[in-house]
């Protein structure tokens, strides 16, 4: 489960050889290595994107790694704490976690992969020592912002080093983190190594009953190495001597799962909301090769479908921007060949430190959002579409007048 990087053939979990290939995106760059203006005649990285079903283990996953160091360079602009519903939702997991924890003063609660540091801020609102591990100059942010955060890749060296310094965690997160890492063995080692006995381990990963269910075929990046559901889970919890305790749906993302484990003891049993779901995925088809056979089939109609309606309003000299950056807008522009010459610019908050650069693979612009109120464009493509619902209201309010392409799940047209 410690992954080298390059190609990989055999399953990242389970180490099977049997592997069922979904579909190949092609080649794709990295989501956040954003580029600077001096730097768009560069011929920048490109890797494959294809998408693979362990028949063993039932493990959804991409037969590629990039150098985590590429990924997730110092100058990542990616923020959690820029987009309000996300932001409220890692808040609450203090709230939702600690209801029956009476003694809050003494107890150290650690995030991995801390970006701003929005999940540690709800600890310490209610009384918890927190630290955040964030290799990133994020990390800065969130000490600026009084959340204690060591600029760091996690690993089972490195939760010695912490462990010697500040002693074990009563609870460890790690929020849409789980998924990115190539050295899965080596986190969950170290996880263990800083947990104390009776801690709680809590991640949130993009689920892969929702990705399937409503069509999020954008969330296929690079930095998603693993898109999970409970079979696979299950195994890897139980070799790294954790027990599942309990799963829970949530929305963050477009459709997350929140996963609740502590260390295995002689009477741990799996909980009951994990066999329940578990069921849920068999009688769905989570785990048949048909359900992968339609996915792909989806994919490829819809991206002859959206390109040809882009192409179509730019022929009739529309003019046509994006509304979002985020790091899956990468795969939907690059599958679908829509760059610089088709898109004017994608318009950001003004929060967002993605404003100023260019996209990569597709190299548009991305502009601080006031240019669109400035200067309307005829259509506006919703990138953020898993957000749309609030984007479109706070849109409304301001008076936004470009008609609005939502692409996924389905192809919608909002006047």
């Amino acid at each position: 489960m410690d992954l080298k990087i390059g190609r990989l053939f055999k399953c990242q979990i389970c180490n099977s050889s049997s592997l069922h290939k979904i579909i190949s995106l092609g080649k794709i760059s990295p989501c956040d290595s954003l580029l600077k203006k001096k730097d768009l005649s560069k011929k920048g990285n490109k890797y494959p994107l294809n998408l693979l079903r362990c028949k063993d283990c039932g493990l959804v996953q991409i037969d590629y790694v990039v150098n985590p160091k590429e990924l997730f360079h110092k100058n990542y602009p990616y923020r959690s704490g820029i987009t309000k519903d996300l932001k409220n939702n890692l808040e609450k997991i203090s709230k939702n976690v600690t209801k029956n924890l009476k003694k809050r003063s003494n107890k150290l609660v650690i995030d991995i992969g801390s970006n701003d540091g929005s999940i540690l801020k709800g600890f310490k609102k209610i009384g918890f020592k927190v630290l955040g591990i964030e290799p990133t100059n994020i990390s800065k942010i969130a000490n600026r912002d009084g959340i204690k955060t060591i600029q760091e890749f996690f690993s089972h060296k490195y939760s010695k080093k912490i462990k010697k310094k500040y002693g074990k965690a009563s609870i460890i997160t790690a929020s849409n983190v789980f998924a990115h890492v190539s050295k899965l063995s080596d986190l969950l080692k170290g996880i263990h190594n800083l947990l104390d006995d009776d801690g709680l381990f809590i991640s949130e990963s993009h689920y892969l009953g929702s990705i399937i269910e409503t069509f999020q075929f954008d969330s296929i990046y690079h930095e998603h190495l693993k898109y999970y559901s409970i079979k696979p889970l299950i195994e890897l919890f139980e070799r790294h001597n954790f027990i599942f305790e309990k799963v829970e749906k949530i929305p963050n993302y477009g459709g997350s799962i929140r996963v609740y484990a502590r260390k295995k003891k002689m009477n741990s049993k799996i909980g009951s909301s994990v066999k329940k779901l578990l069921n849920e995925e068999i009688k769905k088809g989570l785990y048949k090769k048909k359900t992968y056979d339609d996915f792909s089939k989806k994919i490829r109609k819809f991206k002859l479908n959206f390109s040809n309606k882009i192409l179509n309003l730019k022929r009739r000299n529309k003019k046509i921007i994006g509304i979002g950056c985020p790091g899956r807008a990468m795969t939907l522009l690059e599958y679908c060949n829509i760059d610089h010459n088709i898109l004017d610019y994608i318009a950001e908050q003004n929060t967002s430190l993605k404003i100023g650069l260019y996209t990569p693979g597709t190299k548009i612009p991305v502009l601080d959002e006031k240019k669109s109120f400035d200067d309307p464009p005829d259509f506006a493509v919703m990138l953020s579409w898993h957000y749309s619902k609030s984007i479109i209201k706070n849109l409304t309010k301001k008076k936004f007048k470009p008609k609005i392409i939502i692409p996924l799940p389905k192809i919608k047209l909002v006047n």
